[in-house]
């Protein structure tokens, strides 16, 4: 098994309400809870990081795919929102994704990207199945900032 990042995401809270710092490669954000949740709303939360990683991930998808084949389409923009809903006592999780075409585009074209959509890498992730592992450890700022987890 190889990682797909050499340098893990990491995360680390302190006291403050619900306030995380996230670091990866070369930089780092605050994510947090809204107000109403208890957080000052500093950062994105958990729910709109993910979301954003489905929307990037679209976009730069079809801007390489729009590239490669020379069309001119300056802007797209995307919106993804989800909501879930119970069937047979088990919790499903539906995500819609918009695509916006902020200039004119022939439905040809259109039909291609919506399927180019699909095969964004998040996309893949997140329609296969999912196995999440948790590790329970206790590491010094050193050992942390050493190991490839």
């Amino acid at each position: 098994m190889e990682y797909k990042f050499e340098k893990p995401v990491h995360g680390i809270i302190g006291k403050e309400k619900y306030q995380c710092t996230i670091e990866w490669r070369s930089g780092k954000f605050i994510a947090d809870e809204p107000v109403t949740s208890g957080g000052k709303d500093l950062g994105p939360d958990p729910y709109t990081l993910l979301l954003s990683s489905l929307a990037s991930c679209t976009l730069i998808t079809l801007r390489m795919f729009v590239d490669n084949k020379g069309w001119d389409i300056p802007q797209m923009a995307v919106k993804v929102n989800y909501y879930q809903e119970t069937k047979d006592e088990k919790i499903i999780t539906i995500i819609d994704r918009q695509i916006i075409f902020l200039s004119p585009v022939d439905e040809e074209q259109k039909l291609r990207l919506q399927e180019v959509a699909k095969h964004c890498p998040i996309s893949k992730i997140l329609e296969n199945d999912i196995e999440l592992r948790t590790f329970i450890s206790r590491e010094s700022k050193t050992e942390a900032n050493e190991t490839g987890l």
